[in-house]
């Protein structure tokens, strides 16, 4: 098996790499040059470079051809804010490109096609009153992503979308996402205040092995939901936490006061001309307040992925974001 991962320099296609190598397969990758090569990349791997969101489809099919398979593990995800309107910066970014992808990797007679995608998704089926593809630009988008890579496989490439929820864990060169999005926010003072609610996690690890394992073992046109150990965000603050040596006071806000919270975020970015992917108001009120738990023992038995290990992916996390931390340890 001959595999193309599209963002193969990124954290969660770098696990896949290590995964596909270990297990014998051919990897070339496609990425963006943000990144330094060193020691640390498997030199086996022919990395070229270009930018899916610029490159045409027949520049695509021309990279892709003598692939047998592909992983397509590029973002943006929901942490970004961008410049309003959010559904045309994250449609373009997550439906229209990646079904030229999608398209150049049918043409160039890719047979399996794997795409990362998120558990918002997953979570927009099972609680349909909620709406959240309604209110959420991102999650739209995308719902919207797996419908169209799936309808682009047609009868000739297999199609398998992961739906990923929280990933812990690291790769070199790259600090993770957490740092500034959640962690550097809790830098200063004794007390965390967080919403009241969880969510399922995995590590970037066992993300590596689902990615694989659908390759091997995926039936086109599924929606796997991947994911392993649920936690309260409670939990999961006392971990990062305790990891760095730092005990800090949590207290739950109400769900009133968040989606208070909320709102105030929303009229800020209105200010800036930025709009969130997930609408703050909404986030809080039906998402950060909640308990995104599932099992998914039926999805790791089907694509042979690893459980466990969630706090020592916390603690690797963690010092990949505070090295200074761990210098003495």
């Amino acid at each position: 098996m001959k595999i193309m991962i599209v963002g193969g320099t990124g954290f969660l296609g770098y696990h896949a790499l290590k995964v596909a190598l270990k297990r014998g397969y051919s990897v070339n990758a496609l990425a963006i040059d943000d990144v330094v090569l060193g020691d640390w990349y498997p030199g086996d791997v022919n990395v070229q470079f270009g930018d899916v969101f610029e490159l045409t489809e027949d520049d695509l099919q021309e990279r892709f051809e003598g692939h047998d398979c592909m992983v397509y593990a590029v973002g943006p995800d929901d942490r970004i804010t961008p410049p309003a309107p959010a559904y045309e910066f994250f449609h373009f970014r997550l439906v229209e490109s990646v079904q030229k992808v999608a398209n150049a990797a049918r043409k160039a007679g890719v047979k399996k096609f794997v795409l990362l995608n998120s558990y918002f998704a997953y979570f927009d089926r099972t609680w349909p009153q909620k709406e959240l593809a309604k209110h959420h630009p991102y999650i739209r988008c995308r719902v919207e992503q797996a419908e169209r890579v799936i309808a682009a496989g047609k009868d000739s490439m297999a199609v398998m979308v992961l739906e990923l929820p929280y990933i812990f864990g690291s790769m070199p060169n790259r600090i993770p996402l957490w740092k500034d999005v959640l962690l550097d926010r809790f830098a200063k003072g004794k007390t965390i205040y967080f919403p009241r609610g969880g969510t399922n996690m995995i590590t970037a690890q066992h993300v590596g092995q689902a990615i694989i394992g659908a390759l091997e073992r995926g039936e086109h046109g599924t929606r796997y939901p991947v994911g392993d150990e649920n936690h309260t965000f409670n939990d999961m603050l006392e971990m990062m936490m305790d990891a760095i040596g730092e005990k800090k006071k949590i207290i739950n806000i109400p769900r009133w006061l968040a989606v208070a919270a909320g709102s105030m975020m929303e009229r800020q970015f209105k200010k800036q001309g930025l709009e969130g992917g997930l609408e703050a108001r909404h986030l809080m009120k039906h998402i950060m307040t909640d308990y995104l738990y599932f099992d998914a023992t039926d999805t790791a038995e089907k694509l042979g992925f690893g459980r466990g290990g969630i706090k020592e992916a916390i603690i690797d996390t963690m010092k990949a974001c505070y090295p200074e931390k761990f210098n003495n340890s």
